[in-house]
């Protein structure tokens, strides 16, 4: 018989921890009723107690008699001293820790239940008792040996010794009169908030069940205690018999048990994940005969059955909803899992005396690869309450037995580098690299972590060079390092050192790039733990026990209970203390909503929480919902501005306003009627805000606040600048503390405040007179009815808002003017206006709306305006748009045009240069060798505009570089070689007597090619940073925002490029209009020409127009009403100019197909090499000693005008002067 191993494709090995117990053995839902009689109720020698490190004990008991009493006793092997015990006396209660006892005054009510748990930890070395969830007593202990004694004995409700025997005999007086419902010990220390949510988890050291305990009384029904839960952790042993012969199956052991757990549980109980073993011949099973009856030891033999084929252990863990009791679950289950399952050709059976359901306090996490480390501990269930991030776990569990030798004790070592260092190369990211080099040099051995790693170019001599959003680097820089390093406790200080040292002092080489350690400073350093602390948010009240340095401490949430929420003990790179990281609560749900700000009274003590609850309500709101509804925003706005009058704001605080009212911003609530509202809050807070320095700065996605405190006596003037690269970016600030009027170039938003505004500061006080910047990204509080309600308005807001304010104070009328230089978000056009305006808060019935009072703009380019105005207040630009705006519809499509345009130009561009080029007898005249090169440029244009976007994605300063000024070489050697057509066109059409130019198209080359070259060269060498990335100047050209290499200088661009093309193209329609009135002149003497019609005419008029590229001249014509029409025109005509070339010049030429069918076409469609044509075909390349007239002379008479022209238009010049 085949092994049923042929049908699982998943086999996983389980270790079943610890001692299994069936339903039947639970003592959930029973209690043990001590009377006074001989009833002694004992651990079970083979239930070991191993050496905790940590433990918690929860005891449910109830007194019905005034006595001194004993909840239970714990002693080591061999002593009498009492190692851990719960007992008292009428008005004390009492416990005993490693001999030690420890008193409070507090007394049980009698007939009462009451819950008395205890927890230590050597880590803290402190003891915490709680009594009903409440904590009583916290006393510091510190025992000589650091962990509980191992393998001792347990009583409960009485003491005990131990006899010569070796038995457990109870001792007289002082035992419980009453009964106990609950007894659990756990291998780690639960917080206060664990303990306050009566977790109804069994214990992992000793649990509520039969099989780990002897008794002389059997248990009663408890029928005043109910303790409803959801988790369940099943363990059992499943027989596995064929019912036919076994064959191959196409689904996993595992999916075959979930298929059965599936069908047999009711709907509120679901399978969360299923552990499954490899089958096997033989199964240990649990003997529950000591269990049921009391009376023999508990152990385990190998069962070895004829009545099955194999078996195999199985894990199950489930989620009951809603809460049912735990004995009722028990029970429910086990009943379920007496029954049998067929599968196929299996049979399926739960082992009864191996059933095992214990309520557990989390479910493990779902099967899937996490970044952790492995300890060597079992995987099945996986719960640390303190975890280090990224590396081994040291911290105990809830779920299963701990093996205490893995328990950590002492926080781990804790060092800060400081490395320089130098890189030689160009990479794109060097922080990124020098990053991924430090963490494999140290964390290679999984003995160390890396944290807060910092990386920073060392400028020193080095230059660097701004140009857009990209940086030159030099082949060598220097880099300055400093981060953390976080080592497990495994080697001693002096020898971590030498092994960071060494570690980062070797060389790195990888291809081009080199990292050459030049200094390390190593240093030993001692946070502190993270104290207790308790905090009250949306999410319920946490009590966060004592951590240690970069520990992840976990609790339960408050709902759901059964996830969990965590904080961080965060090491601090700057100060190299430790803090409290804000707490991780996603996988709570909020108890609160933001209806219930209105019912918390805002004082000075709790401001600082109300902050962190409104922060908490909008994160989850705009999570969940993509707007504030009306009365939420009313909620928010008012419970802040409450906040901002009763206290004074921390610059903490204060950031947490700004990233509310940013998060408000960027979402699509309607903020209109709040405005001004809101505008008077963050002035107010930036003027209450209370700080050290000199300054301060707060940014958020789309906002930023900076706040100066300034002495009128040497107050020189004050610059605020702010770049902003996305809306979901925070802000970058610039200042300087004097006034600047050129703003840097990489602002977004610049004002410069002059020296005479210190006659608006409060006389006599010094260091008092606070002057606040603020930067909007978003013009959501800046709704002006008449612009955004008015369907004709030309009036758009063009950049973003930024305004300085001087407190207690209005600025008005000043003599030395404020300078406000602001980006356009869009360029401007030729025929758009600009106006600087402020916001004025009396317009609009107090609403607010702009005025230009006050302000004169300036315009300083299509990119930048400048504005002086008089006062302070808020300032942006807005664009007067005359014209008929661009859709974002239409801007896609001329995009599209324009590089499908260029593509299929450049295919057939390179199929004319390859024709003429292969065919000796197509190139012998001149007009074809001009045109080989005008095709030649225009393929590279078309090429280099395909490629510029994505050759500028790679944000190489010198790439770009070389990629804008190869466009402009190809531009300008297009429209020269256009002028050269037209040069050689009057030449061979109108001087037609008595010309001779020696080595016409070797001077026509030199022009063509040299005159770009010059003109690129002079460019680079006046300022090579004329050429870079202008993704303003794209959205022009392109109609994109995408980066685009090209000219950035306004000069160089109209002067090179604007009145270079149109003062060819002025050459080029004059000689256009030249061989016009020459065409017409030739059909008045040839009476020939006259009879060939119009066709050929029009012909010659579009050879014309694409040679001389006279479609260009539509982009100097496309304003007006007629914009669109015109722009669409240029983008189609303009971007397939090298397909028309193709069209008229290959495919429609006589010559060119008689050539393509001699040397490409077979069979009939085949000519032979020997044609009339062949005799026909100019020779202007033979006669380099004839004049240009005669160069071209011969052609076949039934030529016509329009191919004279374009092929040899020296040769209808030559047949024009016969004729005369």
């Amino acid at each position: 018989m085949n092994s049923v191993r042929n049908l699982t494709l998943i086999c996983l090995c389980v270790q079943l921890l610890g001692s299994t117990a069936s339903a039947s053995t639970s003592l959930w839902g029973k209690k043990v009723v001590l009377k006074g009689r001989r009833c002694l109720w004992q651990l079970q020698p083979e239930t070991v107690v191993p050496p905790l490190k940590e433990l918690t004990v929860c005891m449910l008991l109830r007194r019905t008699t005034i006595t001194d009493w004993t909840g239970f006793d714990y002693k080591a092997p061999g002593s009498r001293d009492i190692e851990l015990g719960l007992g008292g006396t009428d008005s004390q209660l009492i416990v005993w820790l490693f001999g030690e006892k420890h008193s409070l005054k507090s007394s049980l009510k009698l007939n009462e239940w009451s819950n008395v748990c205890f927890t230590w930890s050597g880590q803290t070395q402190r003891l915490q008792i709680y009594v009903d969830g409440t904590s009583q007593l916290e006393a510091s202990v510190s025992p000589i040996r650091p962990q509980l004694a191992p393998n001792g004995t347990l009583t409960l409700g009485v003491s005990h010794f131990i006899n010569i025997n070796g038995d457990v005999q109870p001792e007289n007086g002082k035992e419980l009169l009453g009964e106990i419902g609950l007894f659990r010990m756990w291998a780690r220390e639960w917080s206060a908030e664990d303990l306050r949510g009566q977790s109804c988890a069994d214990g992992d050291v000793v649990r509520w069940d039969l099989q780990q305990w002897k008794h002389d009384c059997p248990p009663e029904l408890n029928s005043d205690i109910h303790c409803a839960w959801f988790l369940y952790k099943i363990n059992m042993w499943t027989f596995i018999v064929h019912s036919t012969k076994p064959g191959n199956c196409s689904v996993s052991l595992e999916e075959v048990t979930r298929n059965w757990m599936e069908s047999i549980f009711p709907r509120n109980i679901s399978v969360h994940n299923i552990l499954v073993s490899s089958p096997s011949r033989t199964c240990h099973v649990v003997n529950n005969s000591a269990a049921l009856h009391a009376k023999q030891p508990q152990g385990s033999s190998a069962l070895s059955y004829s009545t099955f084929d194999e078996c195999f252990s199985c894990e199950v863990y489930v989620n009951v909803d809603p809460a049912t009791n735990v004995e009722v679950v028990q029970a429910n289950i086990a009943s379920l899992l007496s029954l049998s399952f067929s599968y196929d050709f299996l049979n399926l059976t739960a082992d009864p005396y191996s059933i095992s359901i214990l309520p557990v306090e989390l479910l493990p996490a779902v099967p899937e690869p996490q970044p952790t480390v492995s300890t060597g501990a079992p995987a099945s269930v996986t719960r640390p309450t303190q975890s280090l991030p990224a590396q081994p776990a040291n911290t105990s569990t809830t779920g299963d037995p701990l093996d205490v030798n893995e328990t950590a004790f002492g926080p781990d070592t804790f060092f800060r580098v400081n490395l320089t260092l130098r890189m030689t190369g160009s990479p794109a990211n060097p922080e990124d690299i020098i990053e991924k080099w430090v963490k494999k040099q140290l964390e290679v051995n999984n003995t160390m972590h890396v944290l807060n790693l910092i990386v920073k170019e060392n400028v020193g001599r080095n230059l660097e060079q701004y140009n857009g959003p990209m940086i030159f680097h030099s082949q060598l820089k220097k880099y300055y390092s400093t981060f953390h390093i976080q080592e497990y406790n495994i080697n001693s200080v002096a020898e971590t050192k030498a092994i960071i040292n060494a570690a980062l002092l070797s060389k790195y080489e990888n291809d081009s790039i080199v990292i050459q350690p030049m200094n390390v400073a190593i240093k030993h350093i001692e946070p502190e733990n993270c104290l207790e602390e308790t905090t009250s948010t949306i999410y319920g009240l946490y009590i966060w026990p004592e951590a240690f340095p970069q520990i992840n401490q976990d609790m339960g949430c408050e709902k759901p209970r059964f996830k969990r929420a965590f904080r961080l003990c965060k090491l601090d790179i700057e100060t190299d203390m430790t803090s409290w990281a804000d707490p991780d609560m996603r996988n709570c749900s909020p108890l609160l909503t933001i209806s219930d700000l209105d019912n918390i009274n805002v004082t000075t003590g709790n401001a600082a929480e109300v902050v962190d609850m409104i922060q908490d309500l909008v994160d989850v709101q705009l999570s969940n919902s993509a707007e504030l509804s009306p009365s939420e925003l009313d909620s928010v706005v008012e419970k802040l501005c409450e906040v901002v009058k009763i206290s004074k704001i921390k610059p903490v605080v204060g950031g947490k306003i700004v990233n509310i009212i940013a998060n408000i911003l960027l979402s699509k609530t309607d903020i209109t009627p709040l405005a001004s509202t809101i505008l008077d809050l963050t002035d107010r807070m930036g003027n209450n805000m209370e700080f050290q320095d000199e300054s301060v700065s707060i940014t958020a996605p789309s906002l930023a606040l900076s706040m100066f405190n300034v002495d009128r006596n040497e107050f020189s003037g004050l610059t605020f600048g702010v770049s902003s690269v996305s809306s979901n970016m925070n802000p970058e600030i610039y200042v300087n503390q004097s006034f600047v009027s050129e703003p840097s170039p990489e602002t977004d938003a610049t004002i410069s405040l002059p020296s005479e505004l210190h006659n608006f500061f409060s006389p006599g006080e010094r260091n008092t007179t606070r002057v606040q910047f603020q930067f909007f990204r978003t013009d959501g509080l800046f709704q002006d009815p008449h612009i955004t309600n008015a369907s004709q308005s030309s009036l758009t807001m063009n950049s973003y808002i930024v305004s300085a304010s001087i407190n207690n104070s209005h600025v008005s009328n000043l003599k030395e003017r404020v300078v406000v230089t602001l980006r356009h978000q869009t360029p401007k056009q030729p025929e758009d206006k600009v106006h600087c305006m402020f916001w004025d808060l009396q317009k609009n019935s107090g609403q607010g709306g702009w005025n230009s009072r006050g302000c004169i703009t300036q315009s300083i380019s299509a990119y930048r305006t400048r504005c002086l105005c008089d006062h302070l207040t808020h300032f942006a630009v807005l664009l007067d748009v005359s014209r008929t705006p661009i859709s974002e519809a239409d801007s896609q499509i001329l995009t599209v045009i324009s590089y499908l345009g260029c593509g299929i130009s450049s295919i057939f561009l390179g199929i004319t240069l390859l024709t003429y080029l292969a065919f000796e007898k197509l190139r012998r005249d001149y007009p074809s060798k001009i045109l080989i090169n005008l095709s030649a440029a225009l393929l590279g244009l078309s090429m280099l505009f395909l490629l510029d976007s994505w050759l500028s994605s790679f944000s190489n300063y010198s790439l770009c570089i070389a990629t804008a000024a190869t466009l402009h070489y190809f531009l300008l050697a297009s429209f020269t070689w256009m002028g050269l057509e037209a040069v050689h066109m009057y030449l061979a059409l109108v001087k037609v007597f008595n010309i001779y130019v020696p080595s016409y198209i070797l001077k026509l080359c030199a022009v063509g090619w040299g005159v770009p070259l010059v003109i690129v060269s002079l460019v680079l060498a006046i300022d090579k940073d004329a050429y870079g990335s202008a993704p303003e100047r794209a959205a022009v050209m392109l109609q994109s925002n995408d980066q685009f290499c090209w000219l950035q200088n306004d000069v160089f661009f109209y002067v090179t490029v604007v009145a270079f093309v149109l003062l060819i193209l002025l050459c080029n329609i004059s000689v256009f209009i030249v061989v016009l009135i020459q065409i017409r002149h030739m059909r008045a003497n040839k009476q020939s020409v006259n009879r060939a019609g119009s066709l050929p005419d029009l012909r010659a008029v579009a050879s014309l127009t694409v040679l001389l590229g006279l479609t260009w001249l539509l982009g100097f014509f496309s304003f007006g009403p007629g914009r669109m029409v015109l722009m669409y025109l240029f983008s189609i005509c303009n971007s397939l100019q090298g397909f028309f070339v193709f069209l008229l010049h290959c495919l429609m030429k006589e010559n060119v197909r008689k050539q393509w069918r001699i040397h490409l076409c077979c069979g009939r469609f085949k000519l032979s090499d020997y044609s009339d044509w062949s005799r026909s075909v100019t020779v202007g390349g033979h006669c380099k000693k004839n004049h240009l007239v005669n160069s071209d002379s011969v052609a076949s008479d039934n030529t016509s005008t329009i191919r004279k022209i374009s092929d040899s238009s020296t040769g209808l010049a030559s047949n024009h002067h016969q004729g005369a």
